[in-house]
């Protein structure tokens, strides 16, 4: 029996690695493999998992560059050299340069904690409460030159309760999150979800309007 060839990915991080120990967990039965972990900072937990599972990492330290362009030009260059297309942002508090995402435009996912267009950036789930919002979720889009302005592939959403604090917000989206990125991870590595002069398609099909995650 023959073993299906899994698409390799690059996988950026800063800090615990939540969402790639989600896409390394899924990997069975999908066809994409975390191949390349990066971090832009040391001595973080999920470089640390990562290598405990043999997965190849790297740490590239932001703040050893003098600017974005630099950074971001010796991070392509490790992607390039592990031969790796498709990359997967899961956490990675850097913004990136128009050279990065034109590099890897229509082949890079990130995974953001509102229900895009609201809330771009940080602290969405304060802005969620402080707003008095119904609901807050996440989006998944590509990534592109706007900062978590790419088409937006897929969210998911649920009712904010009067209870409902950061930090409660925050684990509730996590765990939707761990849920929803490997599925999209997959459709881009397989071709059902494409990236056409700006416009997300799935199955070929123009994405008017956000998957919804139920």
């Amino acid at each position: 029996m023959s073993v299906e060839k899994k698409t390799p990915v690059a996988v950026l991080i800063s800090g615990t690695g939540s969402n790639l120990q989600a896409l390394i967990d899924a990997e069975a039965g999908r066809s994409y493999q975390v191949t390349l972990v990066i971090s832009n900072r040391p001595n973080t937990i999920g470089i640390a998992k990562a290598s405990q599972q043999n997965i190849p990492t790297l740490v590239i330290d932001h703040s050893l560059y003098k600017t974005r362009e630099e950074f971001d030009s010796e991070v392509i260059k490790a992607i390039e050299a592990a031969n790796i297309t498709t990359v997967i942002l899961a956490g990675f508090m850097r913004i990136l340069t128009m050279e990065f995402t034109r590099h890897f435009l229509g082949r890079m996912l990130n995974i953001h904690p509102s229900l895009l267009p609201k809330y771009p950036g940080l602290n969405t789930h304060q802005k969620a409460l402080e707003n008095q919002d119904s609901e807050h979720g996440l989006s998944i889009h590509f990534v592109t030159a706007e900062l978590d302005g790419g088409p937006v592939i897929q969210q998911a959403s649920f009712p904010i309760q009067a209870s409902d604090s950061v930090d409660s917000l925050k684990k509730t989206v996590q765990k939707l999150e761990h849920q929803c990125y490997p599925d999209v991870v997959d459709w881009l590595v397989t071709g059902k979800l494409k990236l056409k002069n700006n416009q997300a398609f799935f199955n070929q099909q123009p994405l008017l309007k956000p998957l919804q995650f139920c």
